[in-house]
């Protein structure tokens, strides 16, 4: 293996690292003579193979599920009773910044490599990545994984925006970048919970969760933005307990300022006791927003429908979901009403492709990308799929289903689809520039700083947005709704 700088690693292919023969078996061999075959050849997985193509993957955790779930019938189990068919592949011609993304976003160790007939070419692990670059993003997860201070956890932070300059020169594709970036930035939350319970005694009693709102609980952060999150318990919690809740809220926000996550201006954090309840009480509180939605209530209810259990009870998750989609579907003006406060956000395209940008001010000559185009495609996105009772996920796997459903024509999925893939590309390259310079991070951008072709791409994906604006003005006849 040649010396590789940290730009070239990204662009080695898959073939050049699986060098060592594969072992494999039949999907037909006995469970136990494939536990044998593991050991003699001191594997921790083992490929499935039939007819010379890949059909599954059996690991230790697997083998070890099989003898605590099914110990009396293990004698007669074969491989294929035990294997998971859903294997995540790469070409061995693919580059290796495609298998650091998939193994990071999947939470994987080992990818099976396929030739361009779909044949095995042979197996890729972390530990073959990680032996010839520690800069990789699996490297930085293990770092997070093994921090023990929430010093280190900051230090870490900060390395993941320059992994990430390097990804994007491998013109990855935005929904990666994205996920993984979700990915390490729940790693890093979670650690740090992890070391508020270990060395600051500070934890979450069991019966309650900490949620995620907005983008991070969407799953789509570009970097680090604000704190979005929220504390559910039940509603039969002692009062001491209650208290331990209120303390974690306290930590974990404070804690997350200081490795790097900056306050929500509004306050919509666990440590405010606005955001933190029993769960009767956010039901009640879910059903004001849905049956009186005024300006504070529409935006609380747009933060709060993204929610997602990152650590605690992940019971809370269904049961508030299920009961946001009960109480919209019985109210007939709230899609209507949600819709109409999306609409009032226009996009700053005027006639003729030309930009509408500030006129004064420090933003003088620029354009706010989420103000004009992504707060309306992923709130306007996530009321129409709320229609549907869908919930939770990205705005891409959203999208995905919504055209599934036959909600979205192929057309408008693919325009939708278009537009906010670029949209938060450029939001996220805009960010990592400034933040490379040392200035302050925001979402606006001066168009005529960009080369032609980029420029035409933003009006394209502009257009896109003005595409939402109209399904939603058509969707909810909200020219027939009173102002």
């Amino acid at each position: 293996m040649p010396i590789t700088n940290e730009d070239s690693f990204f662009f080695i292919p898959a073939e050049d690292i699986c060098h060592r023969p594969v072992i494999t078996c039949s999907p037909d061999l006995g469970l136990v003579e494939m536990a044998r075959l593991m050991m003699v050849e001191n594997i921790s997985g083992i490929v499935v193979v039939e007819h010379d193509k890949p059909v599954g993957i059996v690991s230790l955790r697997d083998l070890r599920n099989s003898i605590a779930n099914l110990s009396h019938q293990i004698l007669i189990l074969t491989v294929r009773d035990v294997m998971k068919t859903s294997l995540i592949t790469i070409r061995n011609s693919d580059y290796l910044f495609k298998a650091i993304f998939l193994m990071a976003k999947h939470n994987i160790h080992r990818l099976v490599v396929i030739d361009e007939f779909d044949n095995l070419f042979g197996v890729m692990t972390d530990t073959d990545l990680l032996r010839i670059q520690t800069r990789s993003p699996l490297y930085l997860v293990q770092e997070i994984e093994s921090a023990n201070s929430i010093e280190q956890l900051r230090t870490l932070g900060q390395k993941m925006t320059g992994m990430l300059q390097y990804a994007l020169k491998t013109n990855a594709d935005a929904q990666s970048l994205i996920q993984l970036i979700s990915h390490f930035n729940d790693a890093l939350t979670q650690r740090l919970i992890y070391i508020l319970d270990r060395y600051h005694d500070i934890r979450l009693p069991p019966g309650a969760a900490y949620l995620s709102l907005g983008s991070e609980g969407r799953q789509e952060q570009t970097l680090r933005t604000d704190q979005d999150s929220a504390i559910v318990y039940h509603d039969d919690l002692s009062i001491d307990d209650i208290a331990e809740v209120k303390k974690f809220a306290e930590r974990i926000v404070s804690s997350l300022e200081t490795i790097g996550v900056p306050l929500c201006p509004g306050n919509m954090m666990a440590s405010n006791p606005e955001w933190c309840h029993s769960l009767s009480v956010w039901k009640e509180l879910i059903e004001h927003w849905i049956n009186r939605p005024d300006p504070d209530a529409t935006v609380h209810f747009g933060v709060f429908q993204d929610l997602r259990v990152l650590h605690g009870d992940v019971t809370f998750e269904l049961e508030l979901r299920n009961h946001i989609c009960e109480c919209a579907r019985n109210n007939s003006i709230f899609f209507p009403s949600m819709a109409r406060n999306i609409v009032r956000f226009k996009t700053p395209l005027g006639m003729f492709g030309r930009f509408i940008v500030e006129k004064k001010g420090i933003q003088l000559g620029k354009l706010d990308l989420k103000k004009g185009g992504l707060f309306a495609l992923t709130r306007g996105i996530s009321l129409i799929a709320l229609e549907s009772c869908i919930m939770g996920g990205t705005t891409w796997s959203k999208l995905e289903r919504l055209h599934y459903l036959h909600v979205l024509s192929e057309h408008d999925y693919e325009t939708l689809s278009d537009a906010f893939t670029f949209l938060v590309k450029m939001r996220l390259n805009k960010q990592l520039i400034a933040t490379t310079s040392g200035k302050a991070v925001d979402n606006c951008i001066d168009p005529m700083v960009l080369m032609d072709r980029e420029r035409d791409q933003l009006r394209e994906a502009l257009r896109g947005v003005d595409t939402l604006l109209n399904i939603l003005k058509s969707r909810y006849h909200l020219d027939m709704v009173a102002r």
